[in-house]
C-alpha cells in the first residue's frame, strides 16, 4: 500500500518542478473514505497526516482512534455537510472545503463560537454549474464570500471545485484560481487522482487523491 503515496508524491514533484513551484506550495490530502483503518495505518506509518473524509459519521467511526495512536492528524471534510452534523463537524475536522450555501455557513458559525475553535473553511464552487451538484455559482461567489467574511466573521481560506466529468478539468480549474486571485483568497482546493497534475500546473494549493493511494474503494 506504501508505493501508491510514494508514486502521487514523486509526480506532485515532477508536477511542481514543470510549473515553476515550490512543492511546499502543495498539500496531498489523502482521501480515505471508505477505507478503514487498516488500510489508513500504513500509509500514516509513512508520516502522511493530511486525510480528507466525505461523511461526518464515517470519519467519527475512525478517526479518534487513530489520533490517539498517530499525531499531528489533519483531517478535511471534503464532501456536502448537513446542517445538523455541523456540530459534529466542527469538533472533528480542521479544514472545511465545503461551505456552499447561507444555511451552512450560519450554523459553522454558530457552532465555531459555540465550542470556541478555530477551523479554517473554503467555499465550494460549482464551476460547471451542474444542478444537481453543490456550489455556490461562480457568479455569486463574491458576495457570498462576503458575507461569509465581513458578515458572520468566518475564516475563509480559500476555494474548492469539482469539475464536471464530462469538460476539461483545465478550464474549471483555472476558473477557480481566477475567482481566488480576485477575492484575494489564497487556497485553491482542485485536482484528485486523474487531473491533479493539471490542477498543480494551474495553481492548486491542495490536492484531494484518494484511488491513486489507497486503490479501489470498498462498496
Amino acid at each position: 500500500m506504501s508505493h501508491g503515496i510514494e508514486n502521487v508524491k514523486e509526480q506532485m514533484s515532477l508536477a511542481c518542478k514543470e510549473a515553476g513551484r515550490s512543492e511546499s506550495d502543495v498539500e496531498l490530502i489523502a482521501v480515505s473514505k471508505r477505507f478503514e483503518a487498516d488500510t489508513i495505518m500504513p500509509v500514516l506509518e509513512l508520516g502522511h497526516r493530511l486525510f480528507g473524509e466525505n461523511r461526518v459519521q464515517e470519519a467519527q467511526e475512525k478517526w479518534p482512534s487513530l489520533r490517539v495512536q498517530y499525531a499531528g492528524i489533519e483531517l478535511h471534510l471534503i464532501g456536502p455537510l448537513q446542517s445538523n452534523k455541523a456540530g459534529d463537524a466542527v469538533a472533528l475536522f480542521d479544514v472545511i472545503h465545503t461551505v456552499d450555501r447561507e444555511k451552512i455557513a450560519r450554523v459553522l458559525k454558530k457552532e465555531i463560537d459555540k465550542q470556541g475553535k478555530q477551523i479554517e473553511l473554503l467555499i465550494q464552487v460549482n464551476t460547471g454549474q451542474e444542478p444537481q451538484k453543490a456550489g455556490i455559482d461562480p457568479l455569486e461567489t463574491k458576495e457570498f464570500t462576503h458575507f461569509c467574511r465581513d458578515e458572520l466573521g468566518l475564516q475563509i481560506a480559500g476555494l474548492m471545485c469539482i469539475p464536471p466529468v464530462d469538460e476539461e478539468a483545465a478550464l474549471h480549474f483555472a476558473l477557480l484560481k481566477k475567482i481566488a486571485d480576485e477575492l484575494g483568497l489564497k487556497k485553491t482546493s482542485m485536482g484528485m487522482s486523474a487531473d491533479f497534475n493539471t490542477a498543480i500546473a494551474l495553481g492548486a494549493t491542495c490536492i484531494r487523491v484518494g484511488s491513486a493511494i489507497f486503490g479501489v474503494r470498498q462498496t
